[in-house]
Formats: C-alpha cells, sequence, structure tokens
C-alpha cells in the first residue's frame, strides 16, 4: 500500500515534472505541494486525483474487506449487541425501554470516568430518541466509539438467556 505522497512523488518521476511546475499548472502553492511530498501536511485522496489529473494520471482507490481484529471480550461484546442489533425495532425497543432504562440508571451509579459517562450520554440520547439507525450502528459498530460504547451497553438482560448461551457458545 503505497502512501498518498509516494503515489505523487511516483506521478511527478514518471511525467518529470517538478514543485514548481505542478504548482503552475495546479494552482496550488509551491510550498503546500513540498509539504504533502514530505508527509508534514495531510493529502486527501480529492487533492492527490486533482494533482494527478494535472499529470494525466487520475486516483484509483481499491476497496476490500478486512475482518476485524478485536479482542476476546469485544468479540464477545460485538456477538451479543448484532444478535440484539437483529431484534431492534421500534417496536421491541419500546418494549426493552424499562429494563434499558434501568440498566442505564444502574451504570450511572456504578461508573466513573470517561469515555464511560460520555457514552452513557450517547446511549441515553439514542434511546430517549429513538434512534434507531445510531443503535443499531452503536450495537455492530467495529470503530473505537462503537466497542467503547458497548463496554457500557444499558441492553443487559433483554436477551433470551438461552439465546445468549447460543451467541457464545458460537463465540468459542
Amino acid at each position: 500500500m503505497f502512501s498518498r505522497s509516494a503515489i505523487l512523488q511516483e506521478a511527478m518521476v514518471d511525467t518529470g515534472t517538478s514543485q514548481s511546475e505542478l504548482s503552475r499548472v495546479s494552482g496550488v502553492r509551491q510550498s503546500s505541494i513540498s509539504q504533502f511530498l514530505s508527509d508534514r501536511t495531510n493529502l486527501s485522496d480529492e487533492q492527490l486525483d486533482r494533482l494527478l489529473s494535472c499529470m494525466g494520471y487520475r486516483l484509483e482507490v481499491v476497496r476490500r474487506s478486512v475482518a476485524a481484529e478485536l479482542t476476546r471480550s469485544e468479540e464477545r461484546s460485538w456477538l451479543l449487541h448484532r444478535r440484539l442489533s437483529r431484534h431492534l425495532t421500534r417496536s421491541s425497543l419500546e418494549s426493552w425501554r424499562p429494563q434499558v432504562e434501568r440498566n442505564l440508571r444502574r451504570l450511572r451509579e456504578g461508573v466513573t470516568g470517561q469515555p464511560h459517562l460520555r457514552n452513557l450520554d450517547r446511549w441515553s440520547s439514542l434511546i430517549a430518541r429513538s434512534d434507531l439507525p445510531h443503535l443499531h450502528r452503536a450495537l455492530t459498530g467495529l470503530d473505537r466509539e462503537s466497542i467503547e460504547m458497548r463496554e457500557v451497553s444499558p441492553f443487559g438482560g433483554i436477551l433470551a438467556q438461552d439465546e445468549r448461551a447460543a451467541v457464545l457458545r458460537k463465540a468459542g
């Protein structure tokens, strides 16, 4: 995987384009191009594509799926919350609401520090607004924020015990 600066450098070498010439044809200051090339300033895909087009190139971004690297605990939590997400509808959220709100109160009494308190506020807000898309994201997301939100999940006791056990058996 090449860095953006390496891709820009390679195109400049291939076309014999100097920083000052690229600056003239692109309208981007030479000092900015120098900073891009030395990785002192971040170069977005859009900026890189614009600079490459001035040299007759275009940016091709290749995307592929990659299995998430989670700790055992994070994976178990994700699997359980993913199962909850399968059941999450406006109707199910309403039926779960009393238990979820009790869990939120209990968690607030026992949790201190960040990001836990902030994440409890996020859960409270999402649940109060019945924000299903963002609740699904928090339940199944693999970004650091979602993982940390699940550390103080108010959804304990929602899954039936046999369903929870089946998920945990599958997790190994």
